[in-house]
């Protein structure tokens, strides 16, 4: 029996409204769940212009309604967390262990960035009658969502909120991810983090749970970096807008690192120009992490790879949902690990416009849109 609910639904073109949506029961390996919390990212606002009508959010947290026959390990009830980067388990990606480039059902790694056809059915999911899409496979930003059971995680805190599991779903884990999965940041290192927005923060901890010892976070933000120094930064560098790639903050890092450089840099910002910034911050042999997935052309001056520099582009923090968020999860609840505190403003479905334009103001470390 389907069910009634509200939906945040764009017609691809820069415009979102709020809209009814019928959601199907689950067929055999598929979940539905009751959304109590979506987090909201830029990746959220660009999906407004990819040109398909589709459910938007891909960020979400909420409670288990049904499961289909094949599900296991899963109950109606279960607080859960769920993961954009779904896969099959059984793919060449899949059996490397790299879950996230999942050649068959990892929406972006697959070739789509909102939908991948043959995986998610979006018979699933209806709006008078006609199948509609979900981004990512997941559209979060609705008060129900039907998705495979492989984008599920049960969230066993017993004392988390749902505002604050939701941001795990990406921002959270790409900034950790990042540090922990790709980059393998070593205890007792340098690391500079240009971008102190949600994924930068997070990119922070990261850095902080992995034992550096000099955590340097570059923004032209005040207010962000005073954010970043509360989540684990030791160093702040207040960047200036006009300078170009970053090189006059750049020296600024070096000069706090013995004049050699950091020895691993995050690229945190979306910012096309800025995608080869972190290569002018760090050492001879260091590495240079694009985390923001800088997707546009852009240039880059060869002379900043000199020496033996390392540039990486890894997805989604190399995540590997049912591993990495009980991780999470345990860092949250021993209190290695800020989330509530990450969260800086809720809003309502009907408020999602307000919370877009705050974010696009830089007001928030993570916005999100809860369900009552």
């Amino acid at each position: 029996m389907a069910i009634t609910c509200k939906a945040a639904i764009t017609d691809g073109v820069g415009n979102f409204t709020i809209e009814e949506i019928e959601v199907h029961d689950p067929q055999r390996d598929e979940v539905l769940v009751k959304i109590k919390a979506a987090g909201l990212c830029h990746t959220d606002h660009d999906s407004l212009n990819w040109g398909r009508h589709i459910i938007i959010g891909h960020e979400g947290a909420g409670v288990v309604v049904k499961t289909g026959e094949d599900v296991e390990g899963l109950l109606p009830g279960d607080n859960v967390i769920l993961s954009w980067a779904t896969h099959c388990g059984k793919c060449f990606q899949c059996l490397a262990g790299n879950q996230h480039l999942c050649e068959v059902a990892s929406p972006v790694a697959a070739g789509g960035n909102d939908y991948t056809p043959g995986h998610a059915d979006p018979s699933g999911t209806t709006q008078n009658g006609k199948p509609v899409l979900r981004s990512f496979n997941i559209g979060t930003l609705a008060e129900y969502t039907l998705v495979k059971s492989s984008a599920v995680v049960k969230n066993a805190s017993h004392k988390m909120s749902f505002p604050a599991a939701s941001i795990i779903s990406c921002g959270v884990m790409t900034g950790y991810g990042s540090v922990t999965n790709a980059a393998k940041v070593k205890a007792g290192s340098s690391v500079a983090v240009l971008g102190t927005g949600g994924v930068g923060l997070n990119v922070i901890q990261g850095a902080k749970i992995a034992g550096a010892a000099k955590i340097i976070a570059v923004d032209i933000n005040e207010q962000r970096l005073a954010m970043a120094k509360k989540f684990g930064a030791t160093h702040l560098v207040l960047a200036d807008k006009a300078d170009t790639g970053l090189l006059k903050a750049a020296e600024k890092v070096k000069e706090l690192t013995g004049g050699r450089g950091a020895d691993y840099a995050f690229e945190c910002t979306a910012i096309p120009q800025l995608g080869a910034a972190p290569l002018a911050m760090v050492r001879n042999a260091g590495t240079a992490v694009q985390v923001s997935g800088i997707e546009q052309e852009i240039t880059v001056d060869m002379r900043l790879f000199e020496w033996d520099k390392i540039y990486i582009n890894p997805l989604y923090g190399k995540c590997r949902p049912k591993i990495d968020f009980p991780e999470i999860v345990a860092l949250y609840d021993d209190g290695t690990l800020l989330l509530e505190e990450m969260v800086t403003r809720t809003y309502p479905l009907n408020e999602l416009q307000k919370a877009f334009d705050d974010m696009l103001a830089g007001k928030n470390a993570k916005g999100v849109i809860i369900f009552e």
